[in-house]
């Protein structure tokens, strides 16, 4: 899309009304999530509206209520595009089957900027995302380093289907069987980032393999999951978990979590409305916004630099 056919967009979405705060405040922006049962959303929804207050921009925040549903996530997606946003947000739950939509809001010239989990089409203009494949690898690494660099370890990860899912997934397999060949990996379950769900997944791989040294939550409801298991089955394996909230911290300050990877879901909130706000403007976008990742244990926790990444 050329410039000025932006332009036109950008005056077409209420841009060019005349008065700075009115012809901002008529731009809309809404952003359509995986979800709202983990605090991760809600800090990637406290990122966007701190965007939407700086760049002047009205947005709107919602997902369905478990990561499960996808139909719902569509028909949400659905909704959303029949108001004519001037751009959207998507977190895709299933990368594939959101692409005729997408495909619409590529036709309406609407800029579509995926967040947290990409899309695999090359409609969206941007994604605002961890390196997902680099952060699982580390967590590999630090499994490894907790473990011996040795025996059996097994992941418990939200879904198969979101590129988040995905991506933590063969970043911690690929990693191990690269770097740690006396470590095996036994099992792969997914829980839907659901925490009971994930409880008696974790509990039916204890169970199944009783020499089992480490567990990897790939999210916020899989880690707890695997703590959760681990503690009604009274089994002493290390712990690693993807992103934070209350429980994760909680868990790893008393010692049953041994650490995790946090991400930055304040930034992607603010990455994902501020690169709409650019696309609108006709601002050439990378096609990956890196908003990063940390690891952290009960050693740097407190860190300043950790703690403004982590929430509750």
């Amino acid at each position: 899309m050329n410039k000025r056919n932006l332009l036109t967009l950008a005056l077409a979405a209420g841009l060019g009304l005349a008065g700075g705060a009115a012809q901002a405040q008529d731009t809309y922006i809404p952003l359509i999530s995986k979800g709202f049962q983990h605090q991760f959303w809600q800090a990637v929804k406290q990122g966007a509206e701190q965007a939407a207050a700086q760049y002047k921009v009205k947005v709107t925040f919602e997902g369905p209520e478990t990561e499960a549903m996808v139909d719902k996530q569509i028909d949400m997606l659905s909704a959303a595009l029949a108001k004519k946003p001037a751009a959207i947000g998507f977190a895709a739950l299933d990368s594939q089957a959101a692409t005729p939509l997408l495909k619409k809001a590529q036709a309406a010239k609407i800029p579509v900027i995926a967040f947290d989990s990409g899309v695999d089409s090359d409609v969206p203009v941007t994604t605002a995302t961890t390196d997902n494949k680099a952060a699982a690898a580390l967590a590999a690494d630090k499994m490894a380093g907790l473990i011996g660099d040795e025996g059996e370890v097994a992941l418990v990860v939200h879904d198969q289907t979101s590129r988040t899912g995905i991506d933590r997934r063969d970043g911690f397999v690929n990693q191990i069987k690269a770097k740690h060949p006396k470590i095996k990996i036994v099992d792969v379950q997914y829980g839907a980032g659901d925490q009971l769900k994930s409880t008696e997944i974790t509990k039916s791989i204890l169970q199944a393999h009783p020499k089992l040294k480490g567990i990897f939550g790939a999210n916020e409801g899989s880690a707890i999951g695997v703590v959760n298991g681990a503690r009604e089955t009274k089994r002493k394996i290390v712990i690693i978990g993807y992103d934070s909230g209350k429980q994760q911290k909680d868990a790893i300050m008393s010692g049953a979590m041994a650490g995790a990877i946090t991400q930055n879901p304040v930034g992607i909130g603010f990455k994902t409305v501020e690169a709409a706000v650019k696309a609108l403007k006709g601002e050439k976008l990378p096609k990956i916004i890196d908003t990063g990742f940390y690891w952290y244990d009960k050693s740097n926790i407190a860190d300043p630099k950790i703690a403004a990444v982590l929430y509750d």
